[in-house]
């Protein structure tokens, strides 16, 4: 099985030939504007655009968590907006993140980037204002990614 690929950089420049499909979480509620979205609104505007128009239009469409959409923002980049998060505050459940959604979202995203013949590329995904921790996240990259003989690059910031 393949490993997880490591690097200190920014995700939305992503260090790879060929095809790549950035991914990142998005909440349920529509709100788009802090975290890593700031870094893919400032490189695209694309992403942010589909999202807010799918949330908007949720009622005749398949908006909800585990579901995603993926974007393309140039010839060999693309975007997938994962919906993987419960809102955007710590509640009575818990942080937001919720880890089914993530692995269902991810194995929807294998599917994808076998189309595309992309690698997938992304921050440590749920980590951050998601509330989530990468120990839970990462055998879930795993099992839906790398189980699918996908490249997988994880940036972490400097």
């Amino acid at each position: 099985m393949k490993q997880i690929t490591y690097i200190k950089g920014d995700a939305t420049v992503p260090q790879a030939k060929g095809t790549k499909l950035i991914v990142h979480i998005c909440n349920n509620i529509g709100g788009w504007g802090k975290g890593f979205v700031v870094a893919i609104s400032k490189r695209w505007p694309e992403p942010e655009k589909a999202y807010r128009e799918w949330h908007r239009n949720r009622a005749k469409n398949d908006f909800e968590l585990g579901s995603i959409q993926v974007i393309q923002v140039s010839n060999d980049k693309y975007v997938g907006n994962i919906v993987a998060q419960q809102g955007i505050k710590t509640g009575s459940k818990g942080v937001p993140i919720r880890y089914e959604a993530v692995k269902t979202c991810l194995e929807k995203i294998s599917i994808e980037a076998k189309k595309l013949n992309a690698s997938i590329h992304m921050p440590r995904i749920g980590c951050g204002l998601a509330g989530g921790k990468w120990t839970e996240i990462e055998p879930l990259v795993e099992q839906t990614l790398l189980e699918k003989d996908l490249d997988v690059y994880v940036y972490d910031f400097d």
